[in-house]
């Protein structure tokens, strides 16, 4: 009998209890999906549904998100999710995965990639390149003191912060539809079940840690992240939203590193182009994996 929907599981990197969603369909090849920042893994439950008859459709929680547990200090590097993804693949078996990773989840996948060519048979990143070429060089010029101060004024201001309480369920989801103005209302219920726990008086309150808005003082290295671009082996697939704010990786010559890589620019799509033009990603995606 089919399963309607996924099984939850756990497991532990640097002693944290992670969780993922299995669609089942074990004897497949695996696909991990991983989701973005202040996200969780059943963002991915339409594209899951569309690959889990051919795919083994596995979908984690970063750490300090969805059912995930917290980072203790509350520091989430992206060397520490590229450790939390190496403990799951590891987990799940010897044979290569494919890897589709949303937003901080492809800077994670196309990261793990380059550390771990062998074990990626094909990846998919939607907007996982980091902040734009001009952002970067904008951030560059600022000093070593001067990103100290801003985040250690940063992590006193989330430590003071409170989970915001929503009085019901359905701010909740309308909070979620300003976020991204693509989603439909039945999009925006689901995703805001899986987003949101119900505190104590009755309110809601978002499930990802406030810490992890928070980014690390250290500069962005774009040549550290271009050296391991270059030593990705497999067929990669960069997906971009026409409507979004990230630029064009072929235009500011981002993907110049690939040694196998190819743009696909979806039209009428934000940054969640898997929410906001389902069918087309779906469509490019299998076209990718089937070649």
């Amino acid at each position: 009998m089919e399963i309607v929907g996924p099984t939850s599981h756990f497991y532990v990197s640097q002693r944290l209890r992670l969780h993922y969603a299995d669609w089942g369909n074990e004897s497949a090849p695996t696909a991990v999906l991983v989701h973005g920042g202040r996200d969780h893994a059943r963002n991915w439950d339409w594209v899951a549904r569309e690959l889990r008859h051919e795919w083994h459709v596995v979908a984690p929680d970063l750490r300090g998100h969805g059912d995930s547990a917290w980072a203790i200090g509350g520091m989430y590097a992206i060397a520490d999710f590229v450790l939390d993804l190496a403990n799951l693949i590891k987990a799940l078996g010897p044979e290569p995965v494919v890897l589709i990773g949303h937003s901080l989840g492809g800077a994670v996948s196309l990261m793990y990639t380059g550390i771990y060519p062998e074990r990626v048979r094909k990846l998919v990143a939607i907007e996982g390149l980091g902040p734009p070429p001009a952002l970067i060089e904008k951030l560059r010029g600022r000093p070593p003191a001067q990103r100290m101060r801003e985040w250690i004024e940063q992590m006193r201001q989330l430590g003071a912060r409170q989970p915001r309480r929503y009085a019901t369920f359905e701010a909740a989801a309308a909070r979620m539809r300003e976020e991204n103005a693509f989603l439909s209302d039945e999009q925006a219920h689901h995703l805001t079940i899986h987003s949101v726990n119900r505190n104590e008086d009755g309110t809601w309150s978002w499930k990802f840690d406030n810490y992890v808005r928070t980014f690390a003082p250290y500069r962005f290295d774009v040549d550290d992240m271009r050296a391991l671009w270059s030593r990705i082996e497999c067929p990669t697939l960069l997906v971009r939203g026409a409507n979004s704010w990230a630029s064009d990786p072929v235009k500011d010559g981002r993907i110049a590193p690939f040694a196998n890589a190819r743009l696909v620019t979806i039209p009428d799509a934000g940054h969640w182009v898997h929410h906001d033009q389902l069918g087309a990603f779906v469509a490019a995606v299998r076209e990718f994996l089937a070649e």
